[in-house]
């Protein structure tokens, strides 16, 4: 099992386009609102991470720190934290998604 630090959160928000921090895996999502934000974004890439926050206690504590965003999933678009499942369903239904997730080409 990984150890989580601050550093290793930056690097896997820094070097991936596209992260889930949320309950569950990408294959077995462990709770509604990680599932919601599984199923919006593959309508629009499937190259993207989920992060399990149950592999290691640390990683929620990391996140709050982070982003001061005390619930999960935590969504992260080119480094930069959007929010949970409820804003990336908002961002979807503007049209505003489209425009941020990065070209899967």
């Amino acid at each position: 099992m990984k150890t989580w630090t601050s550093e290793n959160l930056n690097e896997i928000i820094k070097n991936n386009p596209v992260v889930v921090f949320g309950k569950g895996t990408k294959t077995n999502p462990q709770c509604g609102f990680t599932l919601r934000a599984i199923k919006i974004l593959e309508q629009h890439l499937q190259d993207f991470i989920v992060i399990n926050i149950f592999e290691d206690p640390a990683i929620k504590e990391l996140l709050v720190e982070h982003t001061g965003w005390p619930t999960t999933p935590q969504i992260f678009i080119s480094g930069e934290f959007i929010g949970g499942s409820d804003i990336l369903l908002e961002m979807y239904n503007s049209g505003e998604l489209s425009n941020k997730i990065p070209s899967a080409e």
